[in-house]
Order: structure tokens, then C-alpha cells, then sequence
């Protein structure tokens, strides 16, 4: 009787450990999207005007057909 006690409390101790796993890992995935946002590209006017600028050259420099 003791022994599946043990082995009981064995299974309750992994799945509880399983679990509090899964949640850390989670919130540490949402922790790194939540840090990466700020690194995305935004469109800054500066951006903008290099884009088409280099816009404008390639099609100054593309053959007519």
C-alpha cells in the first residue's frame, strides 16, 4: 500500500512539474516576442526615401523593352 502511495505521489510530483514546464516556457516565449518588437523594421521617412530612391535608380538603369 505504501509503495503506490510512493509511486502515486511520484506521478502527482511529474505531471505538477510537467506543468509549472510548460507555463515557464511559455511565458519565457512571450518575454522574447515581447523583447524582439522594438528590433522590427519600422518605416522611418529616412527608410522611406532610401527605398525609393534606390527605387528610382534601379529604374533609371533597367533596360526599356
Amino acid at each position: 500500500m505504501i509503495a503506490m502511495l510512493n509511486f502515486a505521489g511520484l506521478v502527482l510530483a511529474t505531471i505538477f512539474s510537467a506543468a509549472v514546464a510548460v507555463v515557464c516556457n511559455w511565458l519565457l516565449l512571450q518575454v522574447t516576442f515581447h523583447l524582439m518588437q522594438p528590433a522590427a523594421a519600422r518605416k522611418t521617412p529616412t527608410q522611406t526615401l532610401l527605398v525609393r530612391r534606390t527605387l528610382q535608380l534601379a529604374r533609371a538603369f533597367a533596360p526599356n523593352r
